[in-house]
């Protein structure tokens, strides 16, 4: 892990998530991409050019003086911050600067939403997970008694899941974390009884790892709901962090089908990590 961006609206969310960074990138040797996402009104984007220019370049300023004042933290201290100020406010662009700047996590605070808002609007964390090609690390909370040393890895074990697997058990190896996988099996027409799954997971690891050494981490959850199944596991084994792969899913499939890794994102007290399937 060499680079991690950190969404700032200077909000004490984006604290806690740059906190976290920094412990990250202090274990990691990493540099922190610190992002700002500064919005332009539509009046500044439609003036003329000479006139929008200089505009536009006292808001950066202005960004760039209150951006430098948020960065003097003490827990930044001898780490490689570099901020980045970007005239926009649409969070699918965070994924366009992650590829620019080839980074390898985004670290991203969130109070979370609920009921209808969450339903028609979505958080701004739910929309970088949903577009983000990296692992988006989604942090609810002061972080100074964090330490990442056990994960729960949630997963349907799917063909399609085993490069999240991947990235993921890559990623707590850097964290020097232990990760439990956990499959949930729902009482509805997915329901797989205990041989199935077994078949299920073995075949899994089998091709993700080549054997079958990791079968051993691996739970089988019975509840209501996914989400409901990961919660209570990671709670009963003191998780200090969940991780899910997710689809990302847009549009109308996102609309109907909702995303197990998004409610988890908005709804988990627990830090959040996500990898894209």
């Amino acid at each position: 892990m060499k680079k991690i961006i950190v969404p700032i609206d200077f909000s004490e969310y984006s604290d806690y998530a740059l906190e976290t960074a920094a412990m990250l990138a202090k274990k990691n040797n990493a540099e922190i991409l610190a992002l700002h996402m500064l919005e332009m009104s539509e009046a500044i984007l439609t003036k003329g050019d000479s006139e929008m220019q200089q505009e536009t370049i006292f808001y950066l300023k202005l960004a760039e003086k209150r951006f430098n004042e948020f960065l003097e933290k003490d827990y930044l201290d001898g780490l490689t911050v570099t901020p980045i100020v970007k005239h926009f406010k649409v969070f699918s662009e965070v994924n366009e600067v992650a590829k620019e700047q080839q980074a390898d996590l985004i670290v991203m605070g969130s109070h979370g939403s609920s009921g209808l808002k969450e339903f028609f609007v979505g958080s701004n964390t739910e929309k970088v997970v949903r577009y983000a090609e990296i692992p988006v690390l989604v942090i609810k909370h002061n972080p100074i008694l964090t330490e990442f040393d056990n994960v729960v890895f949630a997963c349907d074990f799917s063909e399609d899941a085993v490069a999240a697997y991947l990235n993921a058990k890559r990623m707590c190896d850097s964290l020097k974390a232990k990760m439990h996988l956990i499959y949930v099996n729902l009482p509805s027409e997915s329901f797989k009884s205990t041989p199935e799954i077994e078949a299920k997971v073995s075949g899994f690891l089998k091709k993700a790892d080549g054997d079958l050494e990791g079968l051993s981490n691996v739970a089988y959850v019975n509840d209501y709901t996914v989400e409901k199944g990961i919660t209570s596991f990671s709670n009963k084994v003191g998780a200090d962090l969940i991780a899910i792969a997710t689809h990302g899913r847009k549009g109308l499939a996102h609309f109907f089908e909702g995303s197990i890794s998004e409610d988890l994102a908005n709804h988990a007290t627990l830090p959040v990590m996500t990898f894209k399937i």
